[in-house]
């Protein structure tokens, strides 16, 4: 009986001593996803261009004692809090396992300050119309005017903006989506999306999950 008593401790202490498998994450790396449906793959159209990997969503890591979660910008929720095992379970997949990759800055300096502002963000609308300073937020929109530098420039690059699929033409879903919002398509206005933003120079990858 001792015996056995002494088996099951050691498997109980190598149980909880085993990290999780996001252990290494912490509040403020960026998780970059490659998604499904209608939005996310015109995203992926107008913005992956010849790449393997085609992110199309981008949310913020706030990593907790008991429960850890993404603050993210969605089109069916606007900016809000979301489990980290919903984020991954929402993700296409690669074999099997869910296609997100987590990213750092280099330098954190600053970085609760810059969640503590995006926290801030929490019941703001989705900004279907792609365009700056409206009190609306897409992914990497809701990421870009966060992340500021202690001296209150931006950490990450806006670039002009396309919707064009890579021969050129504009896929239906954009055409559909402004004509219903009676609003030109922001073809070139500067912008973000989270493709570019996952290749940006001051960021260094930390894990993956496939």
């Amino acid at each position: 009986m001792f015996r056995l008593i002494s088996y099951i401790g050691i498997l109980s202490v190598a149980a909880c001593t085993c990290p999780r498998e996001n252990q290494r994450l912490q509040t403020g790396d960026l998780l970059f996803q490659c998604g499904t449906g209608a939005m996310t793959e015109a995203i992926a159209e107008a913005t992956g261009r010849g790449e393997t990997l085609k992110f199309t969503h981008v949310g913020i890591a706030i990593i907790g004692n008991r429960a850890d979660s993404i603050l993210e910008a969605t089109s069916d929720g606007g900016v809000r809090m979301t489990a980290l095992t919903d984020f991954l379970a929402k993700s296409a997949r690669i074999d099997g396992r869910p296609a997100v990759v987590a990213k750092r800055l280099k330098d954190t300096t600053g970085i609760a300050a810059v969640v503590r502002k995006a926290r801030t963000r929490i019941g703001a609308p989705y900004d279907y119309s792609f365009l700056p300073d409206n009190g609306r937020y897409y992914c990497s929109e809701l990421v870009y005017e966060s992340y500021l530098r202690p001296d209150g420039t931006h950490c990450f690059t806006a670039r002009p903006m396309n919707f064009r699929a890579p021969d050129g033409t504009m896929p239906h879903y954009w055409t559909e989506l402004f004509e219903r919002l009676d609003e030109p398509i922001p073809e070139g206005v500067a912008g973000t999306n989270p493709n570019d933003m996952s290749r940006e120079a001051n960021l260094e990858e930390i894990h993956r999950w496939f």
